[in-house]
This record gives C-alpha cells, structure tokens and sequence, in this order.
C-alpha cells in the first residue's frame, strides 16, 4: 500500500471528468436544441448544415423574387380587365354611332363617350408597379431559384399602335373604321391576358417549387442540428448518474491512504 501515489483516485478523478464534460455536453444540447454546439462535435455535419442553411436562405429570397413577379403579372391583369370593359363600350359606341336614326348631335355625344374611354385607356399605359412600369412590353428576366437562375415574363404593351389606333379613332366621322380598329384591340388585348396568365401560371409552378424544395432541405438540415430530445434526455440521465457516482467513489479513494495509518498503530 501507498500513500504518495493514489492511484485508484487518479483513475476516479479521470472518468469523473470525463463524465462530466459528458454532462455538461448533454445539458448544452437539449437547452440549445442542436446536436451541434461546437464545431467539435461534428465538424463534417456542420460544414454540411452550414451550405443547406445558406441555400435556404437563397430559397427563401427567390421565392421573394416570385411572389412580387405574380404581384406584378395580377396588377397587369387587373388593368387589363378595366381596359377591356373600355374598349367593349367603345365597340358598342361604335355601332351606336353607325344608327341612321341618329343625328350629328347624339353621333357627337357618343364621340365624346368614345374619345373619353380611350384616354383612360392612353393612362393605363403609363401606370407602373413600384417604380416599374406595367406595360411598356419590357419582358422581365425573374429569378426563379437559389442559383438564380431566370424566367422571362412575356412583357404587355398598351402603347402598341394596336391600341393607340382605336383610342385615337373618331366614330363621328368613320365609325366603321372605328369598329374595326377596337375589335382588333379587343382581339390583342385577349391575347395579351393570356400571355399574362402563363406568366403567373408559370410563376405559381416555381413558387410551389421552391417551397417543396426548402421543406425538404429542412428536413435534411434537421436531421443534422436538431437533437433528439427522448434519446439525448436518456444520455442527461445516463451522465448524472455517473457523475453523481464518479464523485462518490473519488471520496472513497481518496479515504483509502488512511487505512495505511492503521498499519502503523
């Protein structure tokens, strides 16, 4: 027996201590709720979960880029369905002007109906959504995913002569001409809400896309970080023990020199 040297309280204290840093890992983990609360404990998975937390957050900023593109495609589209209401009336002025029984004065009255109608017209063509304008048929390049990759919108333009023709027509004068004019509006601005209705159509795919792309990098980057709060609650309770029994063998070998006393009585 030895005194200097006690070595059952040297291997006591080491597995105590280990035990310890095991603990307090544990307590770490399920008050942080990540496995991960050092790059020691995996290095390689927080690399991983760092790239998948990164390309999230690209997600969440394309799909930003989508929802205000719809935005804008939905105002478009809300314009558009006041101007057809416009020239709708004015193809009916347009037949209106064309009665016989009609005189000068009410064909002049109808004039002014038509000319006013086609001056809202004109003012639509100038609105603008933030700053950009609605329709100037520029097709927009929107990013569609997190490696910003694009999807250019077919562009509307309410100043093609199209329309600039039949807002500009007089039914007091050539009211068939007039007639011919806003029906071939009519039949562009069909074909312009169609085109607006891909876009949104199309947009709609890629919104529904980057949400089920993110859900899923969620899960993989849960799987990674989140801890397991039943498994790791057993590991807590596995270290307490052992601590709380670590500390009292450690008292019991530290007591074991003593008995060397008894030796020299």
């Amino acid at each position: 027996m030895v005194i200097n040297t006690n070595i059952s309280a040297q291997s006591s204290a080491n597995l105590l201590s280990q035990s310890s840093a095991m603990l307090s890992k544990s307590l770490a983990r399920l008050s942080s709720g990540s496995k991960i609360t050092s790059p020691a404990d995996d290095s390689a998975g927080l690399a991983v979960s760092m790239k998948l937390g990164a390309q999230m957050g690209r997600i969440d900023a394309a799909n930003n880029n989508v929802g205000n593109a719809i935005s804008f495609n939905q105002t478009q589209d809300g314009y558009l369905q006041k101007v057809g209401d416009a020239l709708n009336r004015m193809s009916e002025l347009a037949v209106l002007a064309q009665d016989v029984t009609k005189t000068s004065a009410d064909t002049t009255l109808y004039q002014q109906e038509f000319s006013t109608l086609g001056a809202f017209i004109n003012d639509v063509a100038t609105k603008q959504f933030n700053g950009v304008t609605l329709f100037d048929g520029v097709g927009h390049a929107v990013t569609t995913d997190s490696d910003a990759n694009t999807f250019s919108m077919t562009g509307v333009s309410l100043g093609a002569a199209t329309y600039t023709t039949a807002a500009g027509d007089n039914i007091n004068t050539n009211a068939t001409k007039a007639l011919g004019d806003v029906k071939a509006a009519i039949t562009q601005l069909a074909t312009d809400r169609a085109n607006i209705g891909s876009n949104i159509e199309r947009l709609q795919m890629h919104s529904d896309q980057l949400g089920t792309l993110k859900n899923n990098l969620s899960a993989a980057n849960s799987r990674i970080t989140d801890v397991d709060v039943a498994q790791e609650s057993t590991q807590y309770a596995k270290y307490n023990i052992l601590v709380q029994t670590g500390t009292a063998m450690l008292a019991q070998a530290n007591a074991l020199p003593q008995s060397a006393l008894r030796l020299l009585q």
